[in-house]
């Protein structure tokens, strides 16, 4: 399950294991009235430079050892999309048995992390992103600050 709405700089996709039962929670938390893609809907790639147009959150939940195993940290930069892969695994320590406030936490605790894996990248890359501006933004959006 996908979900891309035309200039958002952020997407949201989920892969959950077959015959998971938590399913509904966390589709709510990524695309329900109050999900993350709702919060962060005012956020535009045109804002913040020319080179993604789209920085995709992967949350795996509760993802098969082998697919844990083969996932990195943050994928590739797509030069032809524009775009970036960035996974999220969610699992019983630190998202299912937490309470509301904690799993909150954890979302902002992880898109916070993933954005200075991001920013490495960009310098790294040398590519054109106001990274730092785009992190502000998130911690503003997310209550972090």
């Amino acid at each position: 399950m996908t979900a891309i709405t035309d200039d958002n700089i952020f997407g949201f996709y989920a892969s959950f294991h077959s015959g998971e039962n938590k399913e509904d929670k966390v589709k709510e938390y990524l695309w329900g009235k109050n999900g993350l893609n709702e919060i962060l809907k005012p956020l535009k790639w045109q804002i913040y430079g020319q080179d993604f147009h789209l920085i995709l959150f992967q949350v795996y939940s509760k993802p098969i050892p082998y697919l844990r195993n083969a996932l990195r940290e943050i994928e590739s930069y797509r030069r032809k999309e524009k775009s970036v892969g960035i996974p999220i695994i969610l699992d019983e320590e630190n998202f299912f048995n937490l309470n509301e406030k904690d799993r909150q936490k954890f979302f902002q605790t992880t898109i916070q992390n993933k954005l200075d894996l991001l920013k490495e990248k960009v310098k790294r890359n040398k590519l054109d992103l106001e990274i730092d501006k785009l992190k502000l933004d998130v911690d503003r959006l997310l209550n972090v600050i």
